[in-house]
């Protein structure tokens, strides 16, 4: 990323491996880009990323944080640029998981992203380079 670029939309699975620590090399590249955006503010999220993000940070990973760490983890995501997808969002959604033969919350994360103003989307989800309405998916654990 450098300093002329906009803002930047990161999935959840890539906030997960920036707080696993046991992630290893996948926990030392996440954290580094989420700390670069944070710091930049070239953040970006959505309300389904900070959903997914909690159920997952206090559940489902090999060392699951606490519901007071969790949440102010998200407090603190909740101050990036921050997307609250309405009906027409689920609407769009649905039709670009059918024309891009993309997963509902695949198409919803690229939505997201595209209603932000996002030109990069930060995921190891899709495919490393693809675009996808106007977003250039890009695979941090792939560089």
């Amino acid at each position: 990323m450098n300093a002329e670029e906009g803002l930047a939309f990161v999935d959840t699975n890539v906030l997960l491996y920036a707080y696993d620590r046991t992630a290893g090399e996948r926990h030392r590249r996440a954290a580094a880009l989420v700390g670069e955006l944070g710091a930049r503010r070239r953040g970006a999220i959505s309300v389904q990323v900070l959903q997914e993000f909690y159920v997952n940070a206090t559940r489902n990973i090999a060392q699951p944080l606490g519901h007071d760490v969790a949440l102010g983890r998200v407090r603190t995501l909740s101050r990036w640029a921050l997307h609250e997808p309405r009906a027409r969002d689920v609407v769009g959604a649905i039709q670009l998981a059918s024309s891009a033969q993309l997963s509902f919350w695949d198409a919803m994360i690229v939505t997201s992203a595209g209603t932000l103003g996002c030109e990069v989307l930060w995921s190891e989800d899709l495919n490393d380079g693809q675009v996808i309405a106007g977003v250039t998916i890009h695979n941090p654990f792939s560089l």
